[in-house]
Protein backbone atom coordinates (compact mmCIF):
# COMPACT_ATOMS: atom_id res chain seq x y z
CA UNK A 1 0.00 0.00 0.00
CA UNK A 2 1.03 3.42 -1.05
CA UNK A 3 0.26 6.14 1.87
CA UNK A 4 1.06 9.85 2.23
CA UNK A 5 1.91 10.94 6.43
CA UNK A 6 3.57 13.83 7.77
CA UNK A 7 7.67 13.71 6.87
CA UNK A 8 9.61 12.64 9.68
CA UNK A 9 13.03 12.41 10.91
CA UNK A 10 12.74 8.67 10.44
CA UNK A 11 12.58 9.14 6.54
CA UNK A 12 16.03 11.55 6.06
CA UNK A 13 18.28 8.33 4.86
CA UNK A 14 15.69 7.67 2.05
CA UNK A 15 14.68 11.66 1.67
CA UNK A 16 19.10 12.34 1.32
CA UNK A 17 18.88 9.16 -1.21
CA UNK A 18 16.52 10.61 -3.32
CA UNK A 19 18.10 13.92 -3.50
CA UNK A 20 21.19 12.58 -4.52
CA UNK A 21 19.71 11.17 -7.28
CA UNK A 22 18.13 13.95 -8.58
CA UNK A 23 20.45 15.92 -10.46
CA UNK A 24 21.38 19.56 -10.78
CA UNK A 25 18.63 22.13 -10.27
CA UNK A 26 15.88 21.15 -7.60
CA UNK A 27 16.58 24.12 -5.42
CA UNK A 28 14.35 23.43 -2.46
CA UNK A 29 15.81 20.16 -1.99
CA UNK A 30 19.38 20.13 -2.35
CA UNK A 31 21.27 16.94 -1.33
CA UNK A 32 22.26 18.17 1.94
CA UNK A 33 21.64 16.11 5.56
CA UNK A 34 21.96 19.19 7.35
CA UNK A 35 19.47 21.43 5.29
CA UNK A 36 17.02 18.43 5.33
CA UNK A 37 17.41 17.33 8.56
CA UNK A 38 15.88 21.18 9.08
CA UNK A 39 13.54 20.87 6.68
CA UNK A 40 12.05 17.74 8.39
CA UNK A 41 12.32 19.36 12.01
CA UNK A 42 10.60 22.68 10.36
CA UNK A 43 7.70 20.63 9.30
CA UNK A 44 7.60 18.65 12.54
CA UNK A 45 7.00 21.75 14.12
CA UNK A 46 4.45 22.92 12.07
CA UNK A 47 2.35 19.38 12.46
CA UNK A 48 2.72 20.15 16.16
CA UNK A 49 1.09 23.38 16.08
CA UNK A 50 4.82 24.73 17.79
CA UNK A 51 4.75 27.82 15.12
CA UNK A 52 2.56 30.48 14.34
CA UNK A 53 -0.11 29.32 11.21
CA UNK A 54 1.63 32.30 8.84
CA UNK A 55 5.17 30.64 9.37
CA UNK A 56 3.53 26.96 8.51
CA UNK A 57 5.93 24.71 6.22
CA UNK A 58 4.27 20.92 5.59
CA UNK A 59 6.00 18.33 4.28
CA UNK A 60 4.66 15.08 3.09
CA UNK A 61 5.98 11.93 2.79
CA UNK A 62 4.98 8.90 0.41
CA UNK A 63 5.68 5.60 1.92
CA UNK A 64 5.89 2.37 0.77
CA UNK A 65 4.25 -0.35 3.42
CA UNK A 66 5.40 -2.90 1.92
CA UNK A 67 9.09 -1.77 1.24
CA UNK A 68 9.04 0.43 4.87
CA UNK A 69 10.59 3.22 2.85
CA UNK A 70 9.34 6.82 1.90
CA UNK A 71 10.11 6.65 -2.03
CA UNK A 72 8.39 10.27 -2.37
CA UNK A 73 8.16 13.60 -0.56
CA UNK A 74 6.00 17.22 -1.37
CA UNK A 75 5.02 19.99 0.35
CA UNK A 76 3.28 23.21 0.80
CA UNK A 77 4.36 26.77 2.42
CA UNK A 78 1.89 28.37 4.37
CA UNK A 79 3.23 31.94 3.28
CA UNK A 80 6.02 33.19 1.19
CA UNK A 81 8.40 36.44 1.64
CA UNK A 82 7.31 37.46 5.06
CA UNK A 83 10.80 36.74 6.55
CA UNK A 84 12.72 36.99 3.86
CA UNK A 85 11.72 39.07 0.24
CA UNK A 86 10.80 37.01 -2.12
CA UNK A 87 11.46 37.88 -5.68
CA UNK A 88 10.53 36.81 -9.27
CA UNK A 89 10.83 38.17 -12.73
CA UNK A 90 7.55 39.53 -13.99
CA UNK A 91 7.91 39.29 -17.85
CA UNK A 92 5.91 42.56 -19.42
CA UNK A 93 6.16 44.57 -22.14
CA UNK A 94 7.60 47.94 -22.76
CA UNK A 95 6.28 50.47 -25.19
CA UNK A 96 8.18 53.39 -26.63
CA UNK A 97 6.74 55.30 -29.64
CA UNK A 98 7.55 58.53 -31.82
CA UNK A 99 4.21 60.16 -33.41
CA UNK A 100 6.91 62.52 -35.08
CA UNK A 101 8.97 59.45 -36.41
CA UNK A 102 6.20 56.66 -36.81
CA UNK A 103 7.67 54.77 -34.51
CA UNK A 104 5.93 52.56 -32.17
CA UNK A 105 8.13 49.83 -30.52
CA UNK A 106 7.14 47.07 -28.06
CA UNK A 107 10.00 45.59 -26.36
CA UNK A 108 9.78 42.46 -23.50
CA UNK A 109 11.28 43.38 -20.25
CA UNK A 110 11.72 41.90 -17.17
CA UNK A 111 10.80 44.02 -14.07
CA UNK A 112 11.93 42.30 -10.65
CA UNK A 113 9.19 41.93 -8.61
CA UNK A 114 7.93 40.73 -4.56
CA UNK A 115 4.10 40.01 -6.35
CA UNK A 116 4.04 36.47 -4.50
CA UNK A 117 4.98 37.74 -1.06
CA UNK A 118 1.96 36.30 1.21
CA UNK A 119 1.07 34.24 -0.95
CA UNK A 120 1.15 29.95 -0.32
CA UNK A 121 3.52 27.65 -2.67
CA UNK A 122 3.47 24.20 -3.00
CA UNK A 123 7.09 23.06 -3.69
CA UNK A 124 9.73 20.25 -3.16
CA UNK A 125 7.54 17.32 -5.26
CA UNK A 126 10.08 14.59 -5.30
CA UNK A 127 9.84 10.75 -6.72
CA UNK A 128 11.91 7.76 -6.69
CA UNK A 129 12.72 6.65 -10.33
CA UNK A 130 11.35 3.39 -9.05
CA UNK A 131 7.83 4.63 -8.02
CA UNK A 132 7.36 6.85 -11.45
CA UNK A 133 3.76 4.84 -12.57
CA UNK A 134 0.98 3.85 -11.60
CA UNK A 135 -0.49 7.73 -10.61
CA UNK A 136 2.14 7.63 -7.50
CA UNK A 137 2.98 11.05 -8.78
CA UNK A 138 -0.62 12.34 -9.52
CA UNK A 139 -1.00 10.90 -5.56
CA UNK A 140 2.04 12.44 -3.96
CA UNK A 141 1.09 15.96 -5.77
CA UNK A 142 -2.75 15.63 -5.11
CA UNK A 143 -2.86 15.06 -1.86
CA UNK A 144 -1.79 18.33 -0.83
CA UNK A 145 -4.91 19.83 -1.94
CA UNK A 146 -7.18 17.22 0.21
CA UNK A 147 -4.99 18.81 3.05
CA UNK A 148 -5.94 22.46 1.87
CA UNK A 149 -9.48 21.71 1.62
CA UNK A 150 -9.96 20.86 4.62
CA UNK A 151 -7.30 23.58 6.31
CA UNK A 152 -8.21 26.27 4.40
CA UNK A 153 -7.36 28.80 7.23
CA UNK A 154 -3.94 28.69 7.08
CA UNK A 155 -3.37 29.15 3.18
CA UNK A 156 -3.58 32.06 1.22
CA UNK A 157 -7.10 32.13 -0.96
CA UNK A 158 -4.23 31.84 -3.86
CA UNK A 159 -1.31 29.07 -4.30
CA UNK A 160 1.48 29.04 -6.76
CA UNK A 161 4.26 26.65 -7.85
CA UNK A 162 7.52 27.79 -9.30
CA UNK A 163 8.21 25.18 -11.83
CA UNK A 164 12.40 24.37 -12.34
CA UNK A 165 13.82 26.18 -15.84
CA UNK A 166 15.74 24.85 -18.53
CA UNK A 167 19.41 23.81 -17.86
CA UNK A 168 21.76 21.45 -19.40
CA UNK A 169 23.19 18.06 -18.04
CA UNK A 170 25.88 20.23 -16.17
CA UNK A 171 23.38 22.16 -14.51
CA UNK A 172 23.80 25.50 -16.77
CA UNK A 173 21.37 27.97 -17.22
CA UNK A 174 21.43 29.88 -20.18
CA UNK A 175 19.36 33.06 -18.35
CA UNK A 176 21.96 33.14 -15.41
CA UNK A 177 25.34 33.07 -18.17
CA UNK A 178 23.38 36.09 -20.07
CA UNK A 179 22.13 38.03 -16.74
CA UNK A 180 22.90 36.93 -13.62
CA UNK A 181 26.42 35.68 -13.70
CA UNK A 182 27.29 39.24 -14.76
CA UNK A 183 26.25 40.76 -11.56
CA UNK A 184 26.98 37.60 -9.21
CA UNK A 185 30.19 36.63 -10.44
CA UNK A 186 29.42 32.98 -10.12
CA UNK A 187 27.48 29.65 -11.74
CA UNK A 188 24.39 29.14 -11.53
CA UNK A 189 24.86 25.92 -9.43
CA UNK A 190 26.42 27.77 -6.92
CA UNK A 191 23.81 30.57 -6.76
CA UNK A 192 20.72 28.12 -7.13
CA UNK A 193 22.73 26.22 -4.05
CA UNK A 194 23.31 28.91 -1.67
CA UNK A 195 19.56 29.76 -2.40
CA UNK A 196 18.53 26.84 -1.34
CA UNK A 197 20.44 26.76 1.61
CA UNK A 198 18.42 30.13 2.41
CA UNK A 199 21.41 32.41 1.70
CA UNK A 200 19.27 34.20 -0.29
CA UNK A 201 20.09 37.79 1.12
CA UNK A 202 22.99 38.24 -2.01
CA UNK A 203 19.73 38.69 -3.89
CA UNK A 204 18.55 41.88 -2.97
CA UNK A 205 22.12 43.04 -2.59
CA UNK A 206 23.37 42.21 -6.31
CA UNK A 207 20.89 42.06 -8.72
CA UNK A 208 20.31 44.84 -10.57
CA UNK A 209 16.80 46.49 -10.05
CA UNK A 210 16.08 48.21 -13.58
CA UNK A 211 14.11 46.51 -16.29
CA UNK A 212 15.79 43.96 -18.08
CA UNK A 213 15.60 44.14 -22.12
CA UNK A 214 15.38 40.85 -23.30
CA UNK A 215 16.65 42.07 -27.23
CA UNK A 216 19.86 42.76 -25.51
CA UNK A 217 20.50 38.96 -24.39
CA UNK A 218 21.31 36.40 -26.41
CA UNK A 219 19.08 34.17 -27.69
CA UNK A 220 20.19 31.29 -26.08
CA UNK A 221 19.00 33.41 -23.18
CA UNK A 222 15.44 34.87 -24.55
CA UNK A 223 14.44 30.85 -25.79
CA UNK A 224 14.09 29.66 -22.27
CA UNK A 225 11.57 32.62 -20.58
CA UNK A 226 9.23 30.67 -19.35
CA UNK A 227 10.22 27.52 -20.76
CA UNK A 228 10.18 23.98 -18.00
CA UNK A 229 13.16 21.30 -18.01
CA UNK A 230 12.50 18.59 -19.66
CA UNK A 231 12.06 16.73 -16.31
CA UNK A 232 9.14 19.01 -15.24
CA UNK A 233 6.92 18.98 -17.73
CA UNK A 234 5.05 15.87 -16.05
CA UNK A 235 4.87 17.93 -12.83
CA UNK A 236 3.68 21.09 -15.07
CA UNK A 237 1.23 18.83 -17.10
CA UNK A 238 -0.44 17.80 -13.66
CA UNK A 239 -0.80 21.15 -12.45
CA UNK A 240 -2.18 22.52 -15.22
CA UNK A 241 -4.87 20.25 -15.21
CA UNK A 242 -5.54 20.76 -11.54
CA UNK A 243 -6.11 24.37 -12.79
CA UNK A 244 -3.08 25.97 -12.57
CA UNK A 245 -2.06 28.92 -14.98
CA UNK A 246 1.00 30.89 -15.75
CA UNK A 247 0.77 34.15 -14.16
CA UNK A 248 3.43 35.96 -15.83
CA UNK A 249 6.33 35.46 -13.61
CA UNK A 250 9.43 33.68 -13.89
CA UNK A 251 11.93 32.81 -11.56
CA UNK A 252 15.41 34.96 -11.56
CA UNK A 253 18.08 32.08 -12.36
CA UNK A 254 16.42 29.90 -14.35
CA UNK A 255 13.97 31.54 -15.85
CA UNK A 256 11.58 28.84 -15.22
CA UNK A 257 7.78 29.65 -15.35
CA UNK A 258 5.34 30.35 -12.11
CA UNK A 259 1.84 29.30 -12.66
CA UNK A 260 -0.71 29.54 -9.40
CA UNK A 261 -4.58 29.32 -9.30
CA UNK A 262 -7.38 30.11 -6.05
CA UNK A 263 -7.42 26.75 -4.15
CA UNK A 264 -11.23 26.57 -4.72
CA UNK A 265 -10.78 25.78 -8.16
CA UNK A 266 -8.42 23.43 -7.95
CA UNK A 267 -9.95 20.41 -9.34
CA UNK A 268 -8.73 17.88 -6.68
CA UNK A 269 -10.31 20.34 -3.95
CA UNK A 270 -13.50 21.07 -6.08
CA UNK A 271 -14.67 17.81 -6.95
CA UNK A 272 -14.22 16.32 -3.47
CA UNK A 273 -16.71 15.36 -1.47
CA UNK A 274 -17.06 13.52 1.90
CA UNK A 275 -18.51 10.32 2.95
CA UNK A 276 -18.55 8.31 6.34
CA UNK A 277 -16.75 5.39 6.73
CA UNK A 278 -17.84 1.86 6.94
CA UNK A 279 -15.01 -0.67 7.76
CA UNK A 280 -16.15 -3.56 5.64
CA UNK A 281 -14.59 -7.43 6.19
CA UNK A 282 -15.98 -7.80 2.58
CA UNK A 283 -12.55 -8.69 0.12
CA UNK A 284 -12.01 -5.87 -2.51
CA UNK A 285 -10.14 -5.86 -5.51
CA UNK A 286 -7.73 -3.29 -4.77
CA UNK A 287 -5.91 -3.73 -7.87
CA UNK A 288 -7.65 -1.09 -10.62
CA UNK A 289 -6.04 1.17 -12.58
CA UNK A 290 -5.79 5.16 -11.44
CA UNK A 291 -8.78 6.22 -13.50
CA UNK A 292 -11.02 4.15 -11.47
CA UNK A 293 -9.28 4.86 -8.39
CA UNK A 294 -10.20 7.58 -5.46
CA UNK A 295 -8.04 9.41 -2.85
CA UNK A 296 -9.29 9.28 0.41
CA UNK A 297 -8.27 10.87 3.09
CA UNK A 298 -8.41 10.79 7.09
CA UNK A 299 -9.27 14.90 7.50
CA UNK A 300 -6.96 15.07 10.99
CA UNK A 301 -3.93 17.89 10.87
CA UNK A 302 -1.42 15.99 13.14
CA UNK A 303 -1.68 12.08 11.47
CA UNK A 304 -2.79 13.35 8.27
CA UNK A 305 -3.10 10.19 6.17
CA UNK A 306 -4.06 9.61 2.68
CA UNK A 307 -4.50 6.55 0.12
CA UNK A 308 -6.52 5.50 -2.43
CA UNK A 309 -9.35 2.59 -2.99
CA UNK A 310 -11.07 1.41 -5.89
CA UNK A 311 -14.14 3.93 -6.79
CA UNK A 312 -16.49 1.07 -6.50
CA UNK A 313 -16.21 1.28 -2.53
CA UNK A 314 -18.21 4.55 -2.55
CA UNK A 315 -21.73 4.42 -1.86
CA UNK A 316 -24.53 7.55 -1.23
CA UNK A 317 -23.57 7.98 1.93
CA UNK A 318 -21.20 6.06 2.74
CA UNK A 319 -17.41 4.88 2.13
CA UNK A 320 -16.83 0.93 2.55
CA UNK A 321 -12.92 0.21 3.05
CA UNK A 322 -11.12 -2.55 4.00
CA UNK A 323 -9.79 -3.11 7.49
CA UNK A 324 -6.35 -2.94 6.32
CA UNK A 325 -7.06 1.05 4.61
CA UNK A 326 -8.87 1.85 7.52
CA UNK A 327 -5.82 0.86 10.09
CA UNK A 328 -3.50 2.76 8.03
CA UNK A 329 -5.83 5.86 7.52
CA UNK A 330 -6.53 5.68 11.14
CA UNK A 331 -10.07 5.94 11.20
CA UNK A 332 -13.06 3.75 12.27
CA UNK A 333 -16.56 2.96 11.17
CA UNK A 334 -19.05 6.25 11.18
CA UNK A 335 -15.50 8.76 10.96
CA UNK A 336 -15.73 11.44 7.97
CA UNK A 337 -13.28 11.29 5.73
CA UNK A 338 -12.81 13.50 2.27
CA UNK A 339 -12.48 11.42 -0.93
CA UNK A 340 -11.28 12.88 -4.83
CA UNK A 341 -10.57 11.27 -7.89
CA UNK A 342 -7.19 10.32 -8.32
CA UNK A 343 -7.47 10.76 -12.09
CA UNK A 344 -10.14 12.10 -14.48
CA UNK A 345 -11.31 9.31 -17.49
CA UNK A 346 -13.76 10.30 -20.28
CA UNK A 347 -16.93 9.31 -19.35
CA UNK A 348 -16.51 8.26 -15.85
CA UNK A 349 -19.34 9.23 -13.70
CA UNK A 350 -18.68 11.16 -10.83
CA UNK A 351 -20.77 10.99 -7.49
CA UNK A 352 -22.71 13.45 -5.84
CA UNK A 353 -20.82 16.54 -3.87
CA UNK A 354 -21.83 16.54 -0.47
Amino acid sequence: MLLIRPLSQGDLDDLHGMTEKAGKGLTSLPPNRDLLSRKIARSEATFQEKCEPEAGFYMFALEDSAQKKCVGVSGIEARVGLDEVWYNYRLSTTVNASRELGVHVKTPTLHLTNDMTDTSEICSLLLADTHRQGGNGLLLSRARFLFMADFRQLFSEKVFAEMRGESDSEGRSPLWDALGRRFFDMDFSEADFLSGMGNKSFIAELMPKYPIYLPLLPESAREVVGQVHENTRPALKMLQAEGFNFNGLVDIFDAGPVVEAFIHNIRAVRESFKRHVLVSRQPVNMDVPPEERVMISNRSFRDFRVTTIPASCIKPDTVSIPAEVAEALQVSSGDLVRLSPLKDAAGTRKPARS
